[in-house]
């Protein structure tokens, strides 16, 4: 028997002694592989904070007495007595839980405690336990107790993504752990036993109780006196500048940020594309709308998303509310387009030799057992693709989708940058395939570039080459202007018009379940989705009502705050188009540029 007992001594100081050379002891002091990310607006505002937050490392010969008192009192008094496992301690521990009836006390030490965080996992089993006496011991065989007490101190969590005490002491008080008061390094000791349950910006009061038994703790080992605590009672947290861990945009764009960011201490200052005087116009656009003709019309939800020409998001609201819902109906909400989808139809025929002032029938047409129907009832003429296109003509659409044929839509559609699923079915004119705001909103943003496809982006790439891009024909974009202008100076979407020239289409779907407005005038390209997460049908709302108003209110908010580019509408000729005769709104808007407009 004695011959055993000598082995395993002599085993596990050979085991104690092979960790104590091998285990990496400043591993607790490295920065975190993902450090915090505040991500900032393009104009210099801090937007979100995300990630967790830690600072380079404390070192307990700079720190105040009573800094590492207030830890070592309420965490492990006998520290710099014992040789990393305290025997008095777990004695003193399991009596407590005895009487308790329950778990109340831990036993391991403050080295333990570095053990478990540092090089272990959190189970709660014999031989993690064993494994933590082991690494314990070694850490107390190779460094001093005060460089432990560094470590430990550099490393544990504070709550609120917050970890090691100059992180702390900066997140909570902004100041350095240098300059903490008694009371605030009681609070900070506090704080350890159950981070999220006591840290002081969530929880102030069981912050502050847990602080009082530390002060107590701090007499009782005669680390200050009883009237030192009585005076250090009262502490004021000063947190960091509070802000959002999330939003609509931050969510969408912090994958954006790259798995190539470099771990390292502090926090990493991202800058984005958003403009947050754009931002506030946008959300308090969708606000006043929904509150507004949206509540009395049924509309409980909308989306708005702006981007400049070359894809940088400015501006984005996935909803009416991200405290009540995150979901981002601008980036995830999958819907039907509508008559928005008609760009690429009309594409598809502009490719195939047609030209604006060409002409397609609207007699009706049957394909299969559907026969496709027009929104005002109306059939049986000739018209020219610039008046389809602007009176959003259901028929002259679905055939020149069978002329041109649907792959050629469909191809039209991938090149400007769709790359939702779409339906083979003769519905595809008609938008009946389910693609993001974000997504079709980018494809006008194709045709206001010049090229294609434009990708929408929230963060800059910095060091990367840009995105191989397909000059749009000059003819092709030409008439495509032709056929958006003509859509807002005469046809459903004169509500989006400016004293500036506006190119857009509107988009209505099945039973009034969706309404869409995409356009661009100037430097900005916008679309705005509005319909319910049920997808219950609104009273009449169209894609030329509330979303192409919402259009106009930001862009001309925008315009007045210099953030959208102003253009002077150019002299418009006597119109010479073939079958082209605009009413006499068209031509008061045309002439004074809008003052008599909607």
């Amino acid at each position: 028997m004695l011959a055993i007992v000598l082995i395993m001594t002599a085993g596990s100081a050979a085991l104690i002694l092979l960790l104590a050379l091998v285990l990496p002891s400043s591993r607790a002091l490295e920065p975190l592989p993902k450090p915090a990310l505040v991500f900032v607006t393009a104009d210099g505002r801090p937007l979100a904070r995300r990630g967790s937050y830690k600072e380079p490392p404390v070192v307990v010969a700079e720190l105040p007495a009573h800094v590492p008192a207030a830890f070592i009192a309420i965490e492990d008094r006998r520290f710099y007595r014992h040789l990393g496992i305290d025997p008095a301690g777990v004695i003193r521990a399991l009596s407590a839980n005895v009487r308790a009836g329950g778990v109340r006390q831990g036993g391991s030490t403050i080295t333990q405690q570095l053990a478990k965080t540092t090089f272990l996992k959190s189970d709660r089993n014999l031989w993690r336990k064993l494994q933590e006496a082991f690494i314990a011991l070694s850490l107390e065989m190779r460094l001093s107790k005060n460089e432990i007490l560094g470590l430990y101190l550099s490393s544990i969590y504070f709550g609120d993504g917050v970890y090691g005490l100059r992180a702390a002491s900066q997140h909570y008080f902004g100041k350095p752990p240098e300059k903490l008061s008694v009371g605030e390094a009681a609070m900070m000791a506090g704080v350890v036993k159950a981070p999220s349950a006591l840290n002081p910006i969530d929880h102030p009061q069981r912050a502050g109780r847990r602080s009082r038994l530390v002060l107590n703790a701090m007499v009782e080992t005669g680390a200050i006196t009883e009237v030192q605590a009585n005076r250090s009672g009262r502490v004021q947290v000063r947190p960091r500048q509070p802000l959002p861990v999330g939003g609509y945009f931050a969510d969408w764009a912090a994958p954006q940020v790259g798995q190539a960011q470099a771990s390292g201490y502090g926090e990493v200052r991202v800058r984005t594309t958003l403009d947050s005087r754009l931002q506030r116009i946008a959300e308090r656009v969708v606000r006043t709308r929904l509150d507004g003709a949206g509540r009395r019309r049924g509309a409980g939800q909308a989306a708005l998303v702006a981007m400049r020409r070359d894809g940088a998001v400015v501006a984005m609201v996935g909803g009416r509310d991200y405290r009540a819902s995150q979901f981002n109906r601008a980036v995830q909400a999958k819907r039907q387009p509508a008559s928005a989808f008609k760009l690429f139809v009309f594409l598809a025929a502009i490719r195939d030799g047609y030209r604006p002032d060409d002409q397609v029938s609207e007699e009706p047409i049957t394909i299969g057992q559907w026969t496709p129907k027009n929104f005002d009832g109306r059939s049986g003429r000739d018209l020219t693709l610039r008046q389809a296109f602007a009176r959003s003509s259901n028929i002259a659409a679905v055939r020149l989708a069978q002329t041109t044929g649907r792959r050629a839509v469909v191809q039209a559609a991938r090149d400007l940058g769709v790359t939702s699923p779409l339906t083979s079915e003769a519905t595809l004119a008609l938008g009946s395939s389910e693609v993001t705001l974000l997504e079709i909103t980018s494809a006008y943003a194709a045709v206001a570039n010049g090229r294609t496809p434009v990708r929408p982006f929230g963060i800059r790439p910095v060091g990367e080459e840009p995105p191989m891009t397909t000059p749009l024909g000059r003819g092709e974009r030409a008439a495509l202007y032709d056929l958006l202008a003509a859509a807002v100076d005469t046809g459903t979407g004169r509500a989006a018009g400016l004293r500036q020239p506006v190119y857009g289409k509107t988009g209505t779907g099945e039973d009034y379940r969706d309404a869409l407005f995409i356009g661009f005038t100037g430097d900005i390209v916008v679309g705005v989705w509005v319909g319910n997460d049920d997808r219950a049908p609104m009273d009449a709302v169209t894609g030329g009502g509330l979303p192409a108003e919402m259009f106009r209110d930001f862009a001309a908010r925008g315009i007045e705050a210099g953030l959208v580019e102003r253009i002077e509408p150019p002299p418009r000729r006597r119109s010479d188009r073939r079958g082209d005769a605009p009413d006499l709104d068209s031509v008061l808007r045309r002439l004074f540029g809008g003052l008599f407009g909607r």
